[in-house]
């Protein structure tokens, strides 16, 4: 079946980073559409980018320049490097499938704090 495992949240300081991961299986992940998305509690979901299947990213003004999203296609992995982190990126991240809303995983939690 079609499963989503995110890993590498922690607690990091502002100004510091972190790299998240999402391992895919049960598709052909290479040739879907992945999104990083995430929820700071008591908010919505919030998209933090997406990138297609050769590669090519997009992201909200709020992250550009300090996250970037890549894939490993042999590895059927996605990645999230994050840098320069604010209080304001505290939230649990999630990769979702096919759209911003697709199917997630059970997602990782991401606390910015000194």
């Amino acid at each position: 079946q079609v499963q989503l495992v995110e890993s590498g949240g922690g607690l990091v300081q502002p100004g510091g980073s972190l790299r998240l991961s999402c391992a895919a299986s049960g598709f052909t992940f290479s040739s879907r559409w992945m999104y990083w998305v995430r929820q700071a509690p008591g908010k919505g979901l919030e998209w933090v980018s997406t990138i297609s299947p050769g590669g090519t990213t997009t992201y909200p003004n709020s992250v550009k320049g300090r996250f970037t999203a890549s894939r490993d296609n042999a590895k059927n992995t996605l990645y999230l490097q994050m840098n320069s982190l604010k209080s304001d990126d505290t939230a649990v991240y999630y990769c979702a499938k096919d759209s911003r809303d697709g199917l997630r995983g059970q997602g990782t939690q991401v606390t910015v704090s000194s």
